[in-house]
C-alpha cells in the first residue's frame, strides 16, 4: 500500500524557514539539508507507522518522523488521516524547543 504525503501550510512554512536559515549560514548545506529531509519522507509513502508516536499528541495517529543531518536533524510531526493519506503537520530542528 502506498500512502500520499501532503503538507500542511503551517509545514510548508516551517520548510521555508528551515532552508532560509541555512541559506544565509551555508547555502550548500541548505540544499543537503532539504535533500536529505525529502528522502526521509519518502518512508511515510510505505511505513507510516514504523514512525514513533507523538508524545504532544493524542492518538496512536499522530506520529514523528526524526531525519538525522548533521549533528542533530530535524523531526516531522504528521497524522495518519486513513489508509491512504498521511499529513505533515509540522517539521522542526531538532534543537528547537517545540513545533511552530
Amino acid at each position: 500500500m502506498t500512502y500520499k504525503v501532503r503538507f500542511t501550510a503551517e509545514a510548508a512554512e516551517d520548510l521555508n524557514r528551515l532552508y532560509d536559515y541555512l541559506l544565509e549560514r551555508d547555502p550548500s548545506a541548505a540544499d543537503r539539508a532539504l535533500a536529505a529531509i525529502e528522502q526521509a519522507l519518502g518512508l511515510l509513502e510505505y511505513s507510516p507507522f514504523s514512525c514513533r508516536k507523538a508524545l504532544l499528541q493524542s492518538g496512536p495517529r499522530w506520529r514523528e518522523l526524526i531525519i538525522p543531518f548533521g549533528r542533530a536533524g530535524y523531526v516531522a510531526l504528521f497524522e495518519i488521516d486513513d489508509a491512504t493519506t498521511v499529513t505533515i503537520t509540522a517539521v522542526r530542528h531538532q534543537r528547537e524547543e517545540d513545533y511552530h
